[in-house]
């Protein structure tokens, strides 16, 4: 189930002829629909709403700001709720794939998710133990102190019904160092992403640890394996849905399946594969103010759990002849704290959501990259990936040959229909 049922208002991410209006037009009929006052309107439409005094609070050594193109991706509908999506991404054709395939996807019911408690780890690696076996079993039977010592750091978060959970002890026999135990806390982050909270639970038992173990602590700190933390998408298509003028749509079925089929077995595949499920995800992580590093690390040691690397997403036909696709994987994003919190575009872009908890966010998020995956397979087993971006791209080499206002459009058309999508083109068109 998405969020926790206290949705204040209702949105409808079905917005008629987007693409078709200048900026300003699309920022305010967004707007509009997500219910989103003048404050958010500005943040989200850039106009030094993250000022450089702002900024220089956030990180170190600031010279200025860094932008990237902030897009919506319309159409979604996720547990019969819809969502307009806030997409930070400099590559052309993504929010536009995830736009299209959310509408395929709306008219067969749009995405189901679901995912498990937001549990984070942190490590404790203990060196110089001569009976590991016997320390770990020290360290279990020491579980509970342990944890209420854990616990005792953050009362805020005990309050809310998170803290730490559980604790695991793992032994390394055969290292370059030597044997290794290393001991895992299990913490339930609640609306965080977490890392600070799990950090410094670890620090604060580290010497503890040290005395029960007998041995020397060395790192603590989290894992981006959020292993515990997952999020899950599924959405099932009609084969009708997936016709175009010159394919049947129980072909292009079947060749997403053959596609996702090369990415299941082959990790050359998988990689490029993964990467376009992540060009979904990665521009609402960072439009959101979310450590898109932090997913990027756990999706792809997720996807060589096993220690092969494979697909996160799964495509299969089911007896009705419809297309179902499937992806699971760890999702630790945050409502509280950081940038989240910290850059005013963040907020707005969290407020369009509409989401009212982490585990919403990332269930949405998760929707969006299967959406991009299943735009890239269908792209790939009718006209090929190329055509379609390359329209979109388009408008890039135009603004790089010279073109401006008006023009930008009209050379990009050209070069699109031309099939001659270069510098060279635009700029012999512009001279014309």
């Amino acid at each position: 189930m998405v969020g926790n049922g206290s949705t204040v208002k209702k949105i409808n991410s079905r917005i008629a002829n987007l693409r078709g209006l200048e900026p300003a037009g699309r920022r305010a009929v967004v707007c509009e629909a997500a219910g989103l006052d003048a404050q958010d309107e500005r943040a989200l439409a850039g106009e030094d709403a993250l000022s450089v005094s702002l900024a220089n609070g956030m990180i170190e050594n600031v010279i200025g700001k860094f932008e990237l193109p902030l897009g919506v991706a319309g159409n979604f509908v996720i547990n019969g709720t819809d969502y307009l999506i806030p997409m930070a991404v400099e590559e052309p054709s993504v929010v536009a794939a995830a736009s299209y395939m959310a509408k395929i996807a709306r008219d067969c019911g749009g995405f189901t998710t679901s995912s498990t408690l937001p549990i984070m780890r942190a490590q404790i690696q203990i060196l110089n133990i001569t009976d590991p076996y016997g320390a770990r079993q020290r360290l279990l039977s020491a579980r509970d102190d342990l944890m209420e010592r854990a616990n005792s750091r953050d009362k805020m978060l005990i309050g809310l019904g998170g803290g730490c959970k559980d604790i695991e002890v793992h032994i390394f026999e055969d290292t370059p160092i030597g044997p290794l135990v290393v001991l895992h806390l299990l913490v339930d982050v609640r609306d965080a992403m977490g890392a600070n909270v799990v950090n410094s639970m670890a620090e604060m038992l580290a010497p503890r640890v040290e005395e029960i173990s007998g041995g020397q602590v060395r790192l603590r700190i989290l894992s981006n394996l959020a292993d515990h933390r997952l999020a899950r998408a599924r959405v099932e298509i009609t084969a009708d849905a997936l016709s175009t003028k010159d394919l049947d749509g129980a072909r292009v079925a079947e060749g997403i399946v053959q596609a996702c089929a090369l990415a299941i077995v082959d990790p050359y595949r998988a990689a490029t594969h993964n990467k376009g499920i992540m060009n979904g995800i990665d521009p609402v992580v960072v439009a959101t103010g979310n450590d898109w590093r932090a997913i990027e690390a756990g999706a792809h040691a997720y996807a060589a759990r096993d220690g092969r690397y494979t697909s996160l997403s799964r495509w299969e036909i089911n007896g009705a002849g419809s297309l179902v696709g499937t992806i699971e994987m760890p999702m630790a994003l945050g409502l509280v704290g950081g940038a989240t919190k910290t850059h005013p575009a963040a907020r707005a872009a969290l407020r369009m959501m509409n989401v009212t908890s982490a585990s919403e966010l990332a269930e949405v998020t998760i929707a969006v990259g299967l959406a991009q995956n299943m735009a890239a397979l269908r792209a790939l087993s009718t006209e090929g990936i190329q055509k379609g971006h390359m329209a979109l791209h388009a408008r890039n080499i135009a603004i790089l040959a010279g073109a401006t206002g008006a023009d930008v459009d009209r050379i990009a058309k050209q070069i699109a229909e031309a099939g001659d999508v270069t510098v060279d083109r635009a700029a012999e068109l512009l001279s014309k």
